[in-house]
């Protein structure tokens, strides 16, 4: 039976053991890890995505850790901010992005979009 499953005899004890003692629901039974308790969330995490949602916003990620420590007495490190409003918020920082006193508008019309398709 061993090489049928593919599985080490102490497997089959222990799914056998485990059949007798709490029937098929326990054996069909799927465990999660409960992994890491979120450091922000709740309400907490509800003020942070309005917050990110005013016009004004924020400049940068180290803004958000300031106003997090600030605000909500949450101290997090710059990576799991950024992970935060990136992944579990879906959120993007709209900063304007620093342009060129030097450039021409003439030229700068010869990097529309329209022309790259």
């Amino acid at each position: 039976m061993v090489e049928r499953l593919g599985r080490d005899e102490a497997t089959i004890t222990r799914w056998v053991r485990k059949y007798k003692d709490e029937g098929r629901r326990g054996l069909l039974e799927v465990k999660h890890a409960p992994g890491k308790v979120p450091l922000i969330s709740g309400s907490d995490l509800e003020r942070l995505k309005q917050q990110l949602q005013e016009s004004s916003g924020f400049q940068s990620y180290g803004e958000i850790q300031q106003w997090l420590k600030s605000e909500l007495g949450v101290s997090l490190a710059y990576k799991t901010v950024y992970e935060v409003v990136r992944n579990r918020l879906g959120a993007k920082l709209k900063v304007p992005r620093p342009q060129s006193t030097k450039q021409h508008p003439e030229s700068l019309s010869h990097f529309s979009h329209q022309d790259w398709y």
